[in-house]
């Protein structure tokens, strides 16, 4: 519940924007581990690592000074489709970040990876395949529309390769018309 807080947080009353930011830059969020954080091993719980990207994601359209503009065509984000790799635990009271940063997107989907470091330890990495819809239609915004709002002009870079691979194995991957 303490994330969920934290989510409605970041998305009523976001940051602010970074002048200048790079689009296919990294976003950094930083957080400390709180006890409602945790599962019985007392250490951080895998849904809550979900709700934690949620927040950092929401920070990376705040830095760009996009919920205004979404807002605006009344377009929100909604994941598709996230995996996760663990490899270090993090345990009560931890600072850590998040860094997340664009790593391309196709004609539907804009793929994002995100980072929990503690220090200079990587202690989790996620993909997410994330789309845009319009509130009220429920109409799919396509990923080049919302790139163009949120970054003007940005040049689309290569997917890389482990990321198209992913999305295609999970079946969110642009399959033509």
């Amino acid at each position: 519940m303490a994330r969920q807080l934290h989510l409605l947080r970041a998305t009523v009353r976001p940051r602010r924007p970074v002048p200048g930011i790079d689009p296919l830059g990294v976003s950094i969020t930083r957080m400390r581990v709180l006890p409602t954080d945790l599962d019985l091993y007392l250490h951080v719980n895998n849904g809550t690592y979900l709700q934690m990207m949620d927040v950092a994601r929401s920070n990376y359209i705040a830095d760009l000074a996009g919920f205004q503009r979404l807002a605006k065509h009344r377009w929100y984000p909604v994941v598709a489709s996230s995996t996760m790799t663990y490899r270090a635990s993090l345990r009560p009271f931890q600072a850590f970040e998040i860094h997340t940063r664009m790593v391309g997107w196709d004609e539907r989907i804009t793929y994002l990876e995100q980072v929990f470091l503690r220090g200079e330890t990587e202690c989790a990495r996620g993909l997410v395949a994330g789309r845009f819809l319009q509130r009220g239609t429920g109409a799919r915004v396509p990923a080049a529309d919302v790139v163009e709002l949120l970054a003007p002009g940005l040049a689309q870079p290569e997917l890389p390769a482990h990321v198209a691979e992913w999305a295609h194995a999970v079946g969110v991957a642009y399959r033509g018309s």
